[in-house]
């Protein structure tokens, strides 16, 4: 699979989720994907939120656990969550 197919997959799969950052005044954008690594960015008030880690974990990172099984690890900002 190219880089750009599996770009366009994790855009699909933010699409998603987008939605429910957005009720929140929030947002998330694919920064890359670099082999089985994907780099994203939070925007709005999900950057400040203090519940960001538990809507990462349970929204983000598990939607793209279970649509994308060739993603190993999640990078938002800083913190980089492995997927097992």
């Amino acid at each position: 699979m190219v880089a750009f197919d599996k770009e366009q997959e994790v855009k699909e799969i933010l699409d998603k989720v987008r939605p429910a950052l957005l009720a929140d005044a929030g947002n998330i954008e694919l920064v890359k994907v670099e082999d089985d690594e994907v780099f994203l960015k939070l925007y709005g008030t999900c950057q400040t939120c203090p519940v960001a880690d538990m809507t990462m974990k349970d929204l983000v990172i598990y939607t793209i656990k279970e649509s994308l099984p060739w993603v190993k690890a999640v990078n938002i900002g800083e913190e980089k969550y492995q997927i097992t």
